[in-house]
């Protein structure tokens, strides 16, 4: 994903496309996940100002099943197509920049690996940018997937992702659809800093044991890794981005 040697000839286009696909197929599988952390938060932030509120979701399985028994099979997908819409710009963005702003920042001269502190430096920036791009897409998904069980005859807010990119932008202005962006930016470049830092430091040390090889299992190690520790590290800006962005609704 971020090696120095034979991928530094990629171009951007490819790195963009094959970096979206990928994030695309992973948010479908794991996009019931997400919804079931979203609706989680939020009952969190609610519960802190009503002490005998009773918790209507418990644990990541408990709201699985409560949201599948109350709402149906499809509602975990809820935000499915805004989700795409996020990692076909931020997926493709955030890893097709990271070779040209490294190289934009350290030259693209250098030879063998560049140190931590400077990869982590270039993951910084673009996942900064990536989600400034891509900020709407995530303002509108997290909407969409805050919305619950709705009371009989009361109607959704919004009927779907197109909906909700209008309806935000005329009743609430242009600028609205980037409610949100300061935490956004803090936790989406914190996790891409970390992941992608991560994950050339554990597929390094996974390829210095005997017998692995810069095959597809190490790159899966390796990913599996990253994604843990960026989970880590982006969990306590995780809560702030997702109440900010449906607080107004």
């Amino acid at each position: 994903m971020v090696d120095n040697g034979s991928r530094t000839d990629i171009s951007f286009y490819w790195r963009f496309v094959s970096s979206a696909i990928a994030a695309c197929f992973a948010e479908f599988c794991t996009i019931p996940l997400d919804t079931a952390k979203v609706r989680l938060q939020l009952q969190k932030k609610a519960a802190a100002g009503d002490a005998v509120a009773i918790p209507k979701y418990r644990g990541m399985l408990g709201t699985i099943i409560t949201i599948f028994r109350e709402e149906g099979l499809t509602a975990l997908w809820t935000g499915l197509v805004p989700g795409l819409h996020r990692q076909c710009l931020f997926g493709g963005l955030r890893i097709g920049l990271y070779e040209p702003v490294k190289a934009f920042l350290f030259g693209d001269s250098f030879v063998g690996d560049i140190s931590l502190i400077k990869k982590i430096l270039a993951g910084l920036i673009t996942g900064a940018l990536a989600i400034t791009v891509a900020n709407p897409t995530d303002l509108v998904k997290v909407r969409l997937q805050s919305e619950g069980k709705l009371p009989p005859g009361v109607p959704r807010r919004y009927l779907g992702a197109l909906d909700a990119y209008f309806k935000i932008i005329r009743q609430e202005g242009i600028g609205s659809l980037w409610t949100g962006l300061g935490p956004n930016i803090a936790r989406n470049a914190i996790i891409n800093a970390a992941e992608l830092a991560s994950y050339d430091h554990i597929k390094q040390t996974i390829l210095e044991i005997p017998g692995f090889t810069d095959d597809i299992f190490t790159h899966v190690l390796a990913g599996l890794g990253a994604g843990f520790f960026a989970v880590c590290i982006g969990s306590p800006v995780d809560v702030d981005q997702d109440h900010s962005q449906v607080v107004d609704i």
